[in-house]
């Protein structure tokens, strides 16, 4: 009965985009919620707007603050925003760091590619200069 009661007292707070507008036409608070809230649910407190068609974002960066300092989890999306607007510092993500170490991989791997067609080029045109 104990442990019950401590999982509905500690429910995680949430920094999550809430979604309104027309259709097609979406533009999004970004909201404190509890975890296990419905994603348009009624949220604890309203922090900022973000429109993704005109770039447009509003941050309440004191009411941002205390809540992050409560132990607030922002979401993957509203932590960039918040990277973008200054709040939290920048972090190298894994799924990032390991997409960029395959471009660097195939910038490598196209550029040995067409240093040995170039040699080969060149071998051929060594041979026919010779006959």
């Amino acid at each position: 009965m104990i442990l019950l009661l401590k999982t509905h007292l500690f429910k995680m707070i949430k920094l999550r985009l809430k979604r309104f507008g027309k259709k097609k036409e979406a533009s999004f608070r970004i909201v404190a919620c509890n975890s296990t809230s419905r994603r348009d649910g009624r949220p604890l407190q309203e922090l900022g707007f973000y429109n993704p068609r005109t770039k447009e974002t509003r941050l309440d960066t004191e009411a941002l603050r205390i809540r992050l300092t409560q132990g607030a989890q922002p979401t993957n999306v509203v932590r960039t925003l918040l990277e973008k607007g200054g709040l939290l510092e920048k972090i190298e993500r894994p799924s990032i760091a390991i997409g960029k170490a395959k471009l660097e991989k195939e910038k490598v791997d196209k550029a040995q590619t067409k240093e040995v067609e170039n040699d080969s080029a060149k071998a051929e045109n060594d041979s026919n200069e010779e006959v």
